[in-house]
């Protein structure tokens, strides 16, 4: 069976959260749930660092404007992530060249990232946290269910992540006004702190 669907599908979920999936696949890979999974990834200081930096996303991710300057940094993060995870599992099989497979995961995972990205300075144009909150813990949960049903039904989870994927590159589109409100709110806060710093120094 090719690896094509786990490549495209664990892409999509390192776009939201490059960390879990590392995680996921490691655990499941080294209590023998699948042979699809290499060695690389069920190392125990990979299975560890994973394990804290998810656990240092799922903080991050919930708190507003705290989301998206993670997401800011993870914007190289996240498609490595996933090019390098296609590229192993690639290996692993044999069945796909790991070129084409970190292609494959890079390019999926960088789209995935867009949209969560820019979902989240949407959210960030609203005052309230809980959206934030709920959007967070959705994603989690998400990413979670869809690479746990890709180790048993790869290709139905590669067409679920595809659709979520281009529902969610609509929903950007739509949300292109709230995504420009949050930029002009955070320019407007970076403006301020620079004059702000400017004001409290002394006269020459």
């Amino acid at each position: 069976m090719s690896v094509l669907p786990l490549v495209f599908t664990s892409g999509w979920a390192s776009g939201i959260n490059a960390y879990a999936v590392v995680l996921l696949l490691g655990v499941f890979g080294a209590t023998g749930i699948t042979d699809e999974v290499p060695e690389s990834l069920q190392r125990p200081d990979v299975l560890i660092a994973a394990g804290i930096l998810f656990a240092c996303e799922a903080v991050a991710d919930k708190i507003p404007y705290v989301d998206s300057v993670w997401d800011t940094v993870h914007t190289v993060i996240r498609p490595v992530s996933g090019a390098v995870v296609g590229a192993l599992l690639a290996g692993q099989s044999g069945s796909l060249s790991d070129l084409a497979a970190g292609a494959v995961g890079g390019s999926t995972a960088l789209a995935s990232h867009f949209v969560k990205a820019g979902t989240r300075m949407a959210i960030n144009s609203s005052p309230e946290p809980f959206s934030n909150i709920i959007v967070s813990t959705a994603e989690d949960l998400g990413v979670g269910g869809i690479v746990t049903f890709a180790m048993f039904y790869p290709e139905a989870a590669a067409i679920i992540a595809a659709v979520l994927l281009v529902l969610g590159l609509i929903a950007v589109y739509f949300l292109v006004s709230r995504i420009r409100r949050f930029l002009r709110r955070r320019a407007q806060r970076r403006e301020e702190k620079h004059l702000a710093a400017h004001a409290g120094r002394p006269p020459d």
